[in-house]
C-alpha cells in the first residue's frame, strides 16, 4: 500500500540531474497524490507488491517507477487502471516500520511514460521511455508575465491559508525556470488526481504554466469567497458575543439600581396570568411547556415571538368565564317583544330554552337556524335574544368564505397564522357562553382550499363541540355552552350533514297589518331619531303609512319598508333646516311629493275576470308572491309555445297540463278537432324573471281549459298545486309563503292541495280571517271554484283570434 503524509510534502529544486536511467524499472502505484519531478516526500508502504518493489528497487540503484492509479480504492490495480505516464524516482532512504510497513523518502527525477508491463512474481516491471525535458533558453515578456501572475497569485493562497512565510516566499522568488515553477505550484495546488495528472503530461513547460495558472486563478477567487464567508461568519459571531455580553451586563445594573429584570418580570408575568386563567389541565400543561421553551430562548428571535403570541392567546381565551343567565322568563318575554313585533314561534322557542336552563343548569346550547326572506329581523332577532337572557352576543359572516382555515384557524408553522374565526369570536366575548350568530350560512363556499362547512359539523354538534379543536391551538376548547343562532335565505344550498345538526325555524314574511305595526313601533321611532327630528315634529297618517307599504314596497320583510320612512324623515329635516315650521304631516295626498310617483303596481288587470288568464302563486327567496299565466290559441297544428323565462320543471308541467286537457275535450265539451288547426301558447308575464317548479301546474291547466271552453277566470282566486296526466292536485312547498304573498296582492280565496292541509296550522290567524282556503284532490274541484260565479267579462282580444267556442 502507497500512502503519504502530505504535511511533510517538500518541493526542491536541483541543479544536478541524471542523464541515463534504466529502461526496466520495477513499478510502485501510488494514490491520493501525483509526484512530479523534483519532488521530495516520504511514502508510508503497506501493500505488499508495492514493499516487493521498493525492496528491488533498493537491492540494485535505487530507481523506481511511480505512477497513479486510476481508481484510488482500488487494493491491486491492473496495468489498465494506472496512468501510463509517470515519474521516475530514486529512494534515499528507507525505513522499515515494525507493523511490517516501510517509509522511504523519495526524490522525483524525471517523467516517463510505461511502454510495456512485464509482470514479475506478484509485482510489475515496466519498459520505460525517457520523456524530453524542455529548457526555455530566453524568456518572453509574455513568459515572464505569466510567471509573475503565478508567483502572486501562489503568494495570495498560501496567504489565506496561513501557510505563507518569508522562506516559501523565498523560494518562489528564486525560480526563473517557467517547467519548475509549474510543478511546484502544480505540487501544492491541492487539486484532483485528473487535473494533476493532465499537468503532468504536458510536455511544453510554457503551456504547462498556463494552465497551472488557469486552475491557479480559480483556486484564488474559491479562496477568496471562503475566506469572506468565514470573516462574515467570524463577524456574526463576535457580534452576538458583544450583544449578549451587554444584555447580561444591562441586567446586573438593572438588578444593583432593584429596577429588577425585564425579562424574568415577563416570564413572571405569563405564569400568572396561565395560573389566573383557569383552564383545564391538559391546556395549562401546554402552556407551561411553551413558556419554558421561550425562557429557554433569545429574546430576539422570530419563534420566540410566534411563542409569545400563542400564549397571549391561551391567556385570553375564556377557558372558564361565564356570563350568568337571566332565567327570569317573564323579563325575557317583555325584552324580546320590546325589540320585535310577531315572531312568536321564534320567541316561544327562546322561552323554552330558559325554563329548562332553570331547571337544568348543565343543559347544552341549542344550535338553532333562522330561515326566512331578507329583511324579517333575522339577525337584530340575535341580538334581543342576547340581551333578553343576559349574554355577550358575537356575530360573524359566512358569506363568501372559502377557506377552511377560516373556520380552525391555520397551523402555527405558517407566517401570520391565528386561530379560526369562532375562537377569535369567544376571545372577543371573553365568556364561554355567548350568543353566537353565524349569518348566511346558505353562502358559504368550497374551493381547493377546502370546504368552511365541512369544518362547521364538530363546532355546530352538541356531542362533539365540548372538544372543538382548532389548527392554531391545537388543544380542545369547550363550546357546549354557546347557543349557536345561524341564519340563511335558504335552506337548499346547506349541505345535508349541516343541516342535520341544526333546529330549523322559518321565519315568513309580513303581512300588511304587520308591517303597519311594525313601522308604528320601531322604524318611524327609530328614523325620526336617527335624522335628528323630534317626534311632535313629524307625522305619518295611517293612509299614508298604507300607501307606503303597498305602492312604494313590494318585500316580504321591511328594509325598504324602512329606507323609505328613512328618506321621508330625511326631506323633513332639510326642510326644517331651511326654516320652514312644523308640524308636518304626511298624508296620501302629498306622498308623492316627498317619494315620487308609485313605484309598484298589479301586473296585471285583477278588476275582472278574463279568459285565459289565471292567478299562480310562487315562493322566492324574497318571500311568497302571485304568478299570472296566460292562455292563448293561434293558428297552427297543436303544438306547444311557452314563453316567459320558464325553468324545465315549469315546461314539464305545462306539458302535463296540454296532455289532461287534449286527453280530457270531450269531458268538457269541446271538438276533438280544436287542436288540429290551433297552436298553444302559455306565457308567464315578468318574462326578465328566471321561474321553475312544478306548483303552477294547475294554474296552467285552468288557464289553457279556460281559452279552449271560452270561459273566465275569478280573478280574486289563486290556486297552486302540482297536476298529473289524470287530473291529480299534488302537493307542494311553501304554502305559509304564498298565502303571505297572495294576502298582499288582494287575492280572496286560495285553492291548494288537500294534502298541504297541515301546512294552515302554521299559517296566523288574521291571514285565515282574510283569505278563504280551499283544499282539492283533483282538477275538476279547481275548474269548478275558478269558473263559479263568473260575471260577465270583456271580450279578450286574444281569444277573440282562437276560434269557435266550445
Amino acid at each position: 500500500m502507497a500512502e503519504t503524509d502530505k504535511d511533510d510534502l517538500i518541493s526542491i529544486i536541483e541543479d544536478e540531474k541524471r542523464e541515463t536511467f534504466p529502461s526496466i524499472l520495477p513499478l510502485m502505484p501510488v494514490r491520493d497524490i501525483v509526484i512530479y519531478s523534483d519532488m521530495l516526500l516520504p511514502l508510508f508502504i503497506g501493500r505488499e507488491k508495492s514493499v516487493q518493489a521498493v525492496d528491488e528497487a533498493v537491492a540494485k540503484d535505487g530507481y523506481l517507477m511511480l505512477v497513479t492509479q486510476k481508481d484510488q480504492t482500488l487494493e491491486n490495480p491492473k496495468p489498465d487502471q494506472l496512468y501510463t505516464v509517470g515519474t521516475i524516482g530514486r529512494i534515499l532512504r528507507m525505513l522499515k516500520l515494525p507493523d511490517g510497513r516501510v517509509k522511504v523518502l523519495v526524490q522525483g527525477l524525471t517523467k516517463a511514460r510505461i511502454l510495456k508491463f512485464m509482470k514479475r512474481k506478484s509485482w510489475y516491471r515496466v519498459h520505460v521511455d525517457i520523456l524530453p525535458t524542455v529548457v526555455v533558453k530566453e524568456l518572453s515578456i509574455e513568459v515572464q508575465a505569466l510567471m509573475r501572475n503565478v508567483k502572486e497569485n501562489s503568494a495570495k493562497i498560501l496567504s489565506f491559508r496561513g501557510e505563507l512565510t518569508g522562506e516559501v516566499g523565498a523560494i518562489l522568488d528564486s525560480i526563473d525556470d517557467p517547467g519548475k515553477l509549474a510543478d511546484l505550484v502544480a505540487s501544492n495546488l491541492r487539486l484532483k488526481i485528473e487535473e494533476s495528472q493532465m499537468i503532468l503530461e504536458i510536455i511544453d513547460p510554457t503551456e504547462r504554466l498556463k494552465k497551472v495558472n488557469q486552475m491557479l486563478s480559480r483556486e484564488v477567487e474559491l479562496s477568496s469567497m471562503q475566506a469572506k464567508i468565514q470573516s462574515n461568519v467570524r463577524d456574526e459571531i463576535v457580534k452576538n458575543q458583544r450583544d449578549y455580553f451587554l444584555r447580561e451586563q444591562m441586567r446586573a445594573i438593572h438588578r444593583e439600581l432593584g429596577d429588577g429584570d425585564d425579562r424574568a418580570q415577563e416570564i413572571e408575568s405569563y405564569r400568572k396570568q396561565i395560573k389566573k386563567a383557569k383552564m383545564p389541565a391538559e391546556a395549562e400543561k401546554e402552556a407551561m411547556v411553551q413558556l419554558k421553551r421561550l425562557e429557554q430562548m433569545h429574546p430576539e428571535s422570530a419563534e420566540s415571538t410566534v411563542i409569545r403570541t400563542y400564549l397571549d392567546w391561551i391567556i385570553d381565551l375564556p377557558w372558564s368565564k361565564s356570563s350568568k343567565d337571566r332565567l327570569d322568563v317573564k323579563e325575557a318575554k317583555r325584552v324580546l317583544d320590546a325589540g320585535h313585533y310577531g315572531l312568536e314561534k321564534v320567541k316561544d322557542r327562546i322561552l323554552e330554552y330558559l325554563s329548562v336552563r332553570k331547571l337544568n343548569p348543565k343543559m347544552k346550547g341549542p344550535i338553532l337556524c333562522f330561515v326566512g326572506p331578507p329583511g324579517v329581523g333575522k339577525t337584530s332577532l340575535g341580538k334581543a335574544i342576547a340581551r333578553a337572557i343576559n349574554r355577550k352576543f358575537v356575530r360573524i359572516s359566512l358569506g363568501g368564505i372559502r377557506d377552511e382555515a377560516e373556520i380552525r384557524g391555520h397551523r402555527r408553522t405558517y407566517i401570520g397564522a391565528m386561530p379560526g374565526r369562532i375562537l377569535q369570536g369567544m376571545k372577543q366575548t371573553g365568556t364561554n357562553n355567548p350568543v353566537f350568530m353565524m349569518d348566511e350560512i346558505d353562502k358559504i363556499g368550497a374551493d381547493f382550499r377546502g370546504d368552511p362547512s365541512a369544518a362547521l359539523l364538530e363546532a355546530l354538534d352538541p356531542e362533539q363541540n365540548s372538544a372543538f379543536s382548532d389548527h392554531y391551538l391545537n388543544l380542545t376548547f369547550d363550546l357546549s355552552h354557546v347557543m349557536f343562532i345561524l341564519t340563511a335565505n335558504l335552506i337548499d344550498p346547506i349541505p345535508s350533514a349541516l343541516l342535520d345538526r341544526m333546529e330549523i325555524i322559518s321565519l315568513s314574511g309580513y303581512t300588511t297589518e304587520e308591517k303597519t305595526a311594525i313601522a308604528k313601533s320601531y322604524l318611524i321611532p327609530r328614523q325620526v331619531r336617527e335624522n335628528g327630528l323630534k317626534s311632535r315634529q313629524i307625522h305619518f297618517s295611517p293612509g299614508a303609512l298604507l300607501k307606503i307599504i303597498t305602492d312604494y314596497t313590494f318585500e316580504a320583510g321591511v328594509r325598504n319598508l324602512e329606507r323609505e320612512i328613512a328618506a321621508i324623515c330625511r326631506k323633513t329635516a332639510r326642510k326644517i333646516a331651511e326654516g320652514q315650521k312644523g308640524p308636518f304631516s304626511i298624508e296620501p295626498e302629498n306622498l308623492s311629493s316627498y317619494l315620487g310617483p308609485p313605484k309598484y303596481f298589479p301586473e296585471m288587470d285583477q278588476e275582472s275576470a278574463q279568459i285565459g288568464l289565471s292567478t299562480g302563486l310562487a315562493w322566492t327567496q324574497a318571500g311568497g308572491e302571485v304568478l299570472y299565466v296566460e292562455a292563448t290559441l293561434i293558428g297552427g297544428k297543436g303544438e306547444l309555445i311557452i314563453t316567459g323565462q320558464i325553468g324545465d320543471v315549469m315546461q314539464e308541467s305545462a306539458r302535463a297540463a296540454l296532455s289532461y286537457a287534449r286527453a280530457n275535450l270531450a269531458k268538457y265539451q269541446v271538438e276533438e278537432t280544436l287542436f288540429e288547426h290551433h297552436d298553444i301558447h302559455i306565457h308567464v308575464p315578468a318574462g326578465a324573471t328566471p321561474k321553475d317548479g312544478p306548483s303552477a301546474g294547475i294554474a296552467m291547466a285552468t288557464a289553457l281549459l279556460s281559452v279552449i271552453r271560452q270561459k273566465p277566470v275569478r280573478a280574486d282566486v289563486a290556486m297552486t298545486g302540482e297536476i298529473t296526466l289524470r287530473g291529480r292536485v299534488l302537493p307542494i312547498g311553501g304554502l305559509k309563503e304564498k298565502a303571505l304573498g297572495a294576502l298582499r296582492a288582494g287575492i280572496r280565496t286560495l285553492v291548494f292541495p288537500e294534502k298541504n292541509q297541515r301546512d294552515l296550522e302554521e299559517i296566523p290567524d288574521y291571514v285565515k280571517e282574510k283569505i278563504r282556503f280551499v283544499p282539492v284532490k283533483h282538477m275538476d274541484e279547481v275548474l269548478d271554484l275558478a269558473f263559479d260565479g263568473t260575471q260577465q267579462v270583456e271580450e279578450d282580444p286574444a281569444s277573440s283570434e282562437s276560434g269557435d267556442p266550445a
